[in-house]
């Protein structure tokens, strides 16, 4: 058979199994296994005859969304919040990677506008960052102590306020990507400028070294975690904007599930994010530098890990489970 007429004959049958696995519609164990034997078996037909052809990528790239469904169904009873953070988020990670790239380009290149307006504006940092601020902030670089703002309050207090703080700059950068992701863009841009502006301020009064050893330390997560929800905005606007072969209804509902699991899984390293700052950074200018350099390496390193490269591991190993089902 002709590769165009193999995919004729069988393309509707997978843009509808493909529907029905977004929309849950297969309710039945049984169909979700017989739809799934179906697909194995054109994949394989396809590896047989058509080796280099486009049509395989796509095909490995359904069996994957089928096998996560069968092994979502499998643990619901059992493990299903394990499932959710060691599976199912990962998998939909990889499968989102791109609006995860694209938000830490974005992240960087608002950041990098706010250095260069510091940069070449010497009122910028206080119309962004207020006078207020700015005049503690020299008072406390005077003192011997440019992060001493980190140690007022108490710390539960902090962290408190600070969690609650981030969780709500999350969810509305999420909330907002559904003005086609604008809204989204405008919550990064913002957050990004100060950023940027923030640093250079440190920089600028020969203190950036000693702003990174207690910013960072909860920053790393922090920062993190507010570019991942803001993927996931862009993921609900790109809903939107791009059905594909959904109906704009199903592609935005699909976008607001796909957006809430990660912003969910976004909570519990914001939570850590608020315990870092509210009981650790406080003593940041204390501490052994070996101390403060290793707990910003490793919060980055396990936020980084679990967003960036596990997601392939997960894919890889559901991938390899396929290939085995299909000898």
């Amino acid at each position: 058979m002709r590769e165009v007429s193999f995919i004729k004959q069988n393309k509707e049958n997978w843009l509808r199994f493909e529907k029905d696995i977004s929309n849950n519609n297969l309710k039945e164990p049984d169909e979700l296994a017989s739809q799934y034997v179906k697909l194995i078996n054109d994949l394989a037909y396809a590896q047989t005859y058509y080796p280099k052809s486009k049509v395989i990528a796509y095909l490995n790239q359904l069996a994957a969304k089928a096998f996560q469904k069968i092994y979502k169904t499998k643990q619901e009873d059992s493990n299903r919040i394990l499932s959710f953070w060691k599976t199912e988020v990962p998998l939909i990670c990889y499968q989102n990677k791109n609006y995860i790239y694209i938000a830490f380009i974005v992240f960087f290149i608002f950041t990098a506008v706010g250095v260069i307006s510091a940069m070449h504006d010497d009122l910028f940092i206080r119309s962004v960052l207020g006078d207020d601020y700015v005049n503690m902030s020299i008072e406390n670089i005077e003192k011997g102590d440019p992060v001493a703002v980190y140690k007022s309050g108490s710390n539960w207090g902090s962290f408190i306020g600070i969690t609650i703080n981030n969780l709500r700059v999350g969810v509305i950068a999420f909330i907002l990507g559904v003005f086609g992701g604008v809204g989204t863009l405008w919550i990064m841009f913002k957050n990004c400028i100060m950023l940027g502006a923030f640093q250079y301020f440190f920089y600028e009064k020969n203190v950036f070294w000693e702003s990174v050893r207690g910013i960072w330390i909860h920053g790393s997560m922090e920062i993190f975690a507010i570019v991942i929800e803001a993927a996931a905005g862009l993921i609900l606007g790109a809903s939107i904007l791009f059905p594909k072969t959904y109906s704009r209804l199903d592609a935005f509902k699909n976008g607001v599930k796909t957006g809430v699991k990660i912003l969910i899984s976004t909570f519990p390293f914001t939570f850590f994010a608020g315990f870092l700052e509210g009981f650790i950074t406080r003593y940041s200018n204390t501490m052994p530098i070996f101390l403060s350099v290793g707990i910003i390496f490793t919060t980055l390193g396990a936020i980084s890990y679990y967003y960036l490269i596990y997601p392939f591991k997960v894919q890889k190993k559901i991938t390899n489970t396929i290939q085995i089902t299909n000898k």
